[in-house]
């Protein structure tokens, strides 16, 4: 029996859909099956707070940023790097621009127009997009795959030479990522990482007087440090905990902590010396909070945690130059805006084949890896994509003798 195509993609997501793109543009017939009723629902999520498409640093800087691995993203970001996808949204008539933080956006950083264009040149090269599609099971058969699909109208078999699994982390369920897929892999032993919340929240056990002084308001021009490794940034004092993205940097490194605590630098543009003259020069401690202009909520951490540490200049400048947090736990993965685990890399060569099962390829949130917020981990699902794409479209159309 002919197959159905010679690419299956499994998942609209970014990476998915530039996996069909690119598959599509080699000359390989495509067809992309989500279980969501369209696609890119996590795109879109992504871009509610204004769409962070990739960083403008420097390329060199970008492996280091995804941990782990730093050779293979180098690689793959060689094939399709910051540059590039900026190039790729110029192709779709939408001009990117560098934030004063760095990162890249869309102009009118709108999210919806940007992923609108995409799925219409995706269509218009010849991808068949089947929407409400959910993956049920993929089997290895004589010339390609087996592919079954439960939609409301029954059961959906599809053949492909090659299939590109991008079925996403476990973050944002309700995207249609539900991290529900390991189980179809580990059957065929393939090794997967366990999930894990990257970019989220952490649980504090806060006093009720802070929360009912300080809840809700934002630590602004702080540096956090976390075994000795140090960022600048804004937290948010929460009912549960910390949010911000100077907390979500350090993800990977507070999950290996047996006691994971963060430390605070209150003031990180003035010196101890510095804040100790300020005190000296007002004439001690009294009004302290506004000598050392301290925001309500810094004033509110110092006063309710250390309350003996604020009537002695000594110890209250030390507590404002490392104010320790102990931290108990991340926030539930649901909430997270990306998750760690999946398919581990040794699993993978290096066009993101599965070596385990020749002409299964893997791309985006799927393989274990993280990044932090501000484009990277959009730009990793674009590489991974377009890597799983282009080699798949090489497997899906070679000479059936070869296979």
């Amino acid at each position: 029996m002919a197959n159905d195509c010679d690419v299956l993609v499994v998942g609209g997501g970014p990476a998915g859909l530039r996996a069909a793109e690119v598959a599509s543009r080699a000359g390989a017939k495509v067809i992309l099956c989500d279980a969501q009723p369209s696609v890119g629902r996590k795109f879109l999520v992504a871009g509610r707070g204004g769409l962070n498409l990739t960083h403008g640093e420097p390329v060199e800087n970008f492996p280091q940023r995804y941990g782990t691995e730093q050779e293979r993203w180098r690689d793959l970001l060689r094939g399709f790097g910051p540059d590039a996808l900026r190039a790729w949204a110029e192709e779709l008539a939408v001009e990117t621009y560098v934030g004063t933080s760095g990162r890249v956006f869309p102009r009118g950083q709108k999210a919806a127009v940007l992923l609108r264009a995409w799925v219409s040149r995706v269509r218009a090269s010849g991808v068949q997009i089947q929407t409400g599609a959910r993956l049920a099971a993929v089997e290895k058969e004589s010339g390609g795959w087996r592919a079954e699909f439960i939609t409301d109208d029954g059961a959906l078999p599809l053949r492909s030479t090659a299939v590109v699994l991008a079925l996403g982390g476990a973050s944002w369920p309700d995207t249609g990522s539900d991290g529900g897929w390991p189980a179809m892999l580990q059957r065929y032993g393939v090794e997967v990482t366990p999930w894990a919340p990257a970019n989220c929240g952490w649980n504090v056990a806060w006093p009720a007087d802070l929360l009912g002084r300080a809840e809700g308001l934002p630590l602004k021009n702080l540096s956090v440090c976390v075994a000795g490794e140090c960022v600048s940034g804004e937290l948010l004092i929460t009912r549960y905990g910390l949010e911000g993205g100077a907390i979500y940097r350090f993800g990977r490194k507070l999950r290996e902590m047996a006691e994971p605590q963060i430390e605070l630098d209150l003031k990180p543009q003035l010196t101890a010396d510095a804040l100790k003259q300020r005190l000296v020069n007002s004439g001690g401690v009294a009004g302290w909070e506004r000598t050392l202009k301290l925001s309500p909520a810094a004033t509110a951490l110092l006063e309710t945690l250390f309350p003996a540490d604020c009537s002695d200049p000594e110890r209250l400048v030390a507590r404002v130059k490392s104010l320790p947090i102990p931290l108990r736990d991340p926030r539930p993965i649901a909430e997270a805006i990306s998750s760690a685990g999946g398919i581990v890399w040794a699993e993978l060569d290096e066009s993101l084949m599965l070596r385990k099962l020749p002409g299964l390829f893997a791309a985006g949130e799927m393989i274990d890896w993280e990044a932090p917020t501000g484009g990277y981990l959009l730009q990793g699902c674009f590489a991974t994509g377009t890597r799983a794409g282009t080699a798949a479209a090489e497997w899906g159309t070679r000479d059936a003798a070869t296979l």
